[in-house]
């Protein structure tokens, strides 16, 4: 992968015009693939083939799938690797567990990567709970995620703000048992994580409270990863959390 990569956005949303401007501002060019709606009546295959020549037309290196979780998903993400292009997904992922191992199946067979955007992860002290608590038994995860603007997505609090919960649970404590964990719409801004153990907190983070260039903390690991050809939030990390999530509804 070249030292700075080229990135193709899927997705006119908000979101992905604030990745442009993220992506840009940290050195990386960047084109639209903004058409992304499956049309009314077309074959799946007509439109996986269709994405597949739009992506490889960017001649980028990077596909970021800007665009909510559904069917379109599983789809664009064959798309972007039969072009041979390494991908970046938005949680939450809600992909069936087959379809996604034959989504690892096809990005192995190709050398492509796909990774979730758990940016919290990359925070420093995400990762010294991962060190301080490695092997430490009996922890209890608890965490809250409010946002003080109303639902835009259509996706359930608990799946769209719970999986960056539990993202974090996942990648720096997966030994601990799940705890309290509230998350909501229109409510005052609010994102903490805490761990406990016997009782008593023995650590806590404001996600809030935070300085850190996560995002582009994100980009740089990504973009390390083919060296190593492994990276922490593959899909098999997104499927840990999606059963996380499916554990945390019930």
């Amino acid at each position: 992968m070249p030292d700075a990569p080229a990135y193709a956005i899927v997705g006119r949303g908000r979101w992905a015009q604030r990745m442009h401007v993220i992506l840009q501002e940290h050195g990386r060019q960047t084109s639209s693939v903004g058409e992304t709606r499956r049309e009314s009546g077309e074959p799946e295959d007509h439109y996986r083939s269709r994405m597949t020549s739009a992506l490889a037309a960017t001649k980028a290196q990077i596909a970021w799938l800007c665009l909510p979780p559904g069917p379109h998903i599983p789809i664009i993400t064959e798309a972007a690797i039969t072009a041979g292009l390494h991908v970046i997904a938005e949680k939450p992922w809600l992909v069936p567990p087959a379809e996604t191992q034959r989504l690892i199946n096809l990005a192995q067979s190709k050398q492509c990567l796909v990774g979730l955007h758990h940016e919290y992860c990359f925070l420093t002290e995400v990762a010294q709970w991962r060190q301080r608590f490695q092997g430490t038994k009996g922890l209890l995860f608890g965490g809250t995620f409010y946002l003080g603007r109303g639902d835009h997505t259509g996706i359930p609090a608990i799946e769209n703000l719970g999986s960056h919960l539990l993202a974090i649970r996942e990648f720096a404590v997966p030994q601990s048992e799940l705890g309290l964990m509230f998350c909501a719409y229109e409510r005052p801004d609010q994102r903490r994580v805490w761990l406990e153990k016997d009782g008593a907190q023995v650590a806590a983070l404001d996600l809030l409270a935070h300085r850190e260039p996560i995002i582009q903390k994100f980009v740089d690991c990504f973009e390390r990863a083919p060296e190593t050809a492994s990276f922490p939030l593959d899909l098999r990390f997104a499927m840990r959390v999606a059963a996380a999530l499916a554990a945390a509804r019930q």
